[in-house]
């Protein structure tokens, strides 16, 4: 039987478990959006997991929406990430680069020159994001013109060749979560008339414009998506029919064989029965379509239902989100079961190393006590232990 545990192979990446650590946005970036030396720790601690995905990484200046988030348009950024990729692959782990644009999550101060954000649509979201000034309403944007969504695929396009010139395994393209390519994909945001606007295959049209292009670039064996079908985060309301969108959008992915899928189930780091939703006929209609690559769940998964999740073929890995960011050896806490640090609100968004780089691991005389399989010993003990 498939466990959590094992070894597995996606597209062009091998990844040591089925454990994923999810994009984690936590405001380290230095000047510039250059990633700072300390994220270089952060990341190498946390790289037991199977898989990272880094934290959401904008494609382009116009694409940032918080304050002291990282970039990958630059040659300093991609010189600021090739350090932080070395040090995962030095400790045996694997890293995709999350590439994102935030649409109209933005505000005024973030975008260059001052300019509005741009984004599917001129409706402001009912939304704050974080700036110089702490959280702030986001600003009204403006729609984008038809002769811009070229640039928005070529900046995506390129972004995913910079990420792989300093040295990532893939790259994770932002789909979710109220940000740009979600404002194009729901009918409750996208209020457009022209070739993106509309219907459902003139508004997945600019997601599968983007990930064909950077299966172009770098290969769609080091691609995939990350989707959130019913999320409300960010102000996206649901669409009309979302179970009807999300899978025209993937059966026109599934040709291209991405390395993977990365869902979010319900609302983002939410209840996860916030509206109506099959995510196994999802997966289903997908794999039915000769898709290949790793179907990635997320959202509030317990140990036991991410166990249960790869044992009985409804996921191929799993994602964590919050949990890694107080256990950097979350891998080994879920194999002993043991208990799982908890996290300090107050330091998640900027700062320094406090709250980010110095939460403590397992004593190693616990974390390595493991019978080969990597079942526990004495898992009782060791929880009173821990």
């Amino acid at each position: 039987m498939t466990t959590l545990f094992d070894p597995f192979r996606f597209g062009d990446i091998q990844s040591s478990n089925r454990i994923v650590m999810a994009p984690l946005t936590r405001n380290r970036a230095g000047p510039a959006q250059v990633p700072s030396p300390l994220m270089r720790t952060y990341y190498e601690q946390r790289a037991s997991a199977g898989l990272i995905v880094s934290e959401a990484t904008q494609v382009s200046a116009e694409g940032q929406g918080y304050l002291d988030t990282p970039g990958i348009w630059s040659a300093a950024q991609v010189q600021g990430w090739n350090p932080i990729v070395k040090a995962v692959h030095g400790k045996g782990g694997r890293l995709v680069m999350q590439l994102w644009h935030v649409g109209r999550i933005s505000h005024t101060s973030l975008q260059p020159d001052g300019q509005q954000p741009v984004s599917s649509t001129a409706r402001r979201a009912n939304t704050k994001t974080f700036t110089a000034h702490g959280f702030e309403d986001v600003s009204a944007p403006r729609a984008l013109r038809l002769d811009e969504l070229p640039r928005i695929v070529h900046d995506f396009r390129h972004a995913a060749r910079n990420a792989i010139d300093a040295g990532c395994d893939g790259v994770e393209v932002h789909g979710a979560n109220g940000y740009l390519l979600e404002q194009f994909l729901r009918d409750s945001i996208n209020d457009r008339t022209d070739a993106y606007g509309g219907s459902k295959e003139n508004r997945i049209r600019l997601v599968v414009e983007i990930m064909s292009a950077i299966a172009t670039e770098i290969g769609a064996g080091r691609a995939g998506l990350r989707i959130s079908p019913v999320t409300p985060a960010n102000d996206a309301g649901q669409d009309s029919d979302p179970q009807g969108l999300y899978s025209r959008l993937l059966e026109r992915l599934a040709p291209l064989k991405l390395a993977f899928i990365h869902i979010i189930e319900g609302a983002t780091g939410g209840a996860r029965d916030v509206a109506p939703f099959d995510y196994a006929a999802l997966r289903a209609g997908y794999k039915s379509g000769h898709a290949h690559g790793a179907w990635i769940v997320n959202n509030g998964y317990t140990r036991a239902m991410a166990i249960d999740a790869v044992a009985s073929g409804a996921a191929d890995m799993v994602a964590f989100g919050r949990p890694f960011i107080a256990n950097p050896d979350l891998v080994n806490r879920l194999r002993l079961d043991a208990p799982l640090a908890a996290i300090h609100i107050e330091t998640l968004y900027g700062g320094g190393a406090a709250g980010y780089t110095d939460y403590p691991a397992l004593d190693p005389a616990l974390a390595g006590r493991l019978e080969p399989g990597g079942h526990p010993i004495a898992a009782v003990d060791l929880r009173h232990r821990a």
